[in-house]
């Protein structure tokens, strides 16, 4: 028997020795739609009615904004936006737009501690980035401040970042891009409050310039509102000599409040 023979059959047998565990824990805790709660047949999947409401984002969209287009206009056209105020990063990519089911998982995931959610959300990521992730040197996520952190107990983009730093096996840098400033929610401001809300909020760590320099990033959020805090991110990435950066995000705000 050769080696991934062996190795195939150690698989079979630590599922068949994991499976009455496996059911134990569905006993416990019943596979459940990770959107509105319903029963399903398995974990951290969405039942019919959530999965059919989830509205992904696919081309053809902007190259720059990731704006969906309603139609095909060929390869590489802009957004007027995009135009018109182009913005300090290279490109923004999002899995979803912010609604219905995108919108319980978000919320699931940032206020009530529903970490189990981040590796299925980090894998829709993973797919939308245009191949960026793959490409990339590091993966970096949008900290929170050290004050933030300690009610909070974890950053959900850290969260979505280093699964999906996983997925790709790619560096992951959660102590490069600090938040200096604490800044108050950004929910319920305006686009002007946004931007002087995190104005100054961002700085890279002591000694921590050389994983940014010269390098390829992909910056995570958990959802992309009017770009305020990605912004002010990039900003200080690219003073650092950043040659390129990708804004990701799981979910994508379109006029909505959330």
């Amino acid at each position: 028997m050769g080696m991934i023979e062996t190795e195939r059959a150690k698989g079979r047998i630590w599922a068949q020795l994991l499976r009455p565990l496996s059911m134990l824990a569905d006993l416990v805790y019943p596979p459940a739609c990770a959107a509105c709660g319903i029963s399903t047949g398995g974990h951290r999947g969405l039942c019919p009615k959530c999965w059919s409401d989830v509205r992904f984002i696919e081309r053809p969209y902007c190259e720059v904004l990731g704006i969906p287009f309603s139609h095909d206009l060929g390869a590489g056209i802009l957004s007027a936006e995009a135009i018109a105020n182009p913005p300090p990063f290279d490109r923004l990519r999002s899995a979803a737009v912010h609604d219905t089911a995108v919108r319980s998982l978000v919320h699931g995931l940032k206020y009530r501690d529903r970490t189990d959610l981040a590796p299925m959300m980090a894998g829709w990521m993973l797919r939308a980035s245009d191949g960026m992730v793959e490409c990339c040197d590091a993966v970096v996520p949008i900290p929170l401040h050290r004050t933030r952190m300690i009610s909070r107990k974890f950053n959900q983009a850290a969260e979505l970042a280093r699964h999906l730093a996983r997925l790709a096996d790619k560096p992951l840098l959660p102590a490069t891009l600090l938040r200096v400033k604490r800044t108050n929610q950004q929910v319920g401001l305006g686009v002007r409050a946004r931007e002087d809300n995190v104005r100054g909020a961002f700085a890279i760590a002591r000694d921590k310039e050389n994983d940014v320099f010269g390098k390829r990033i992909v910056l995570v959020d958990d959802v992309y509102t009017t770009g305020a805090t990605v912004d002010a991110a990039t900003r200080v990435l690219r003073k650092a000599g950043a040659a390129d950066i990708t804004v990701l995000t799981f979910a994508r705000a379109f006029a909505e409040t959330i």
